[in-house]
């Protein structure tokens, strides 16, 4: 269960970070307007903090880490968010900077962050079906 909290504790400090990050390089930069850059705080405090904070509270309540699925969930979840987050701060800078992209640039960004976010989704499904097991063993 301290291991989920220490995650826990690490996504809501990079949150903060990319909250305070966002608010002070678009004032910086004197931007006025919507960018992908504002969205970072929120999916690593959701996405992360919250995920985890979930999955000590279901830790508690068995041993989810004789599971295979989800120690799978872990590793794919743990690079997914981080990759998305990451993709979204590179996109957003970019906008904040007015910088014009090539087209092979621009895919390449959108390209990674929609691998972080497919990593997400199947690290999600993974941790509902090591519930679901959890649920079963109980039984």
């Amino acid at each position: 269960m301290k291991k989920y909290l220490n995650l826990s504790l690490v996504y809501a400090v990079a949150a903060m970070v990319g909250g305070v990050f966002y608010r002070e390089f678009t004032k910086l930069n004197g931007f006025v307007g919507v960018t992908v850059l504002g969205k970072v705080h929120t999916h690593l405090f959701l996405l992360g903090t919250m995920v985890f904070l979930l999955v000590a509270l279901f830790a508690a309540q068995g041993d989810l880490t004789k599971q295979k699925t989800f120690r799978v969930f872990l590793r794919v979840y743990n690079v997914g968010v981080p990759l998305t987050a990451v993709m979204m701060a590179v996109r957003g800078v970019t906008q904040v900077l007015g910088m014009s992209l090539s087209a092979g640039a621009s895919a390449s960004i959108s390209g990674i962050a929609g691998i972080g976010h497919i990593l997400t989704g199947v690290g999600i499904i993974l941790l509902l079906v090591s519930l679901k097991k959890l649920e079963k063993i109980g039984d």
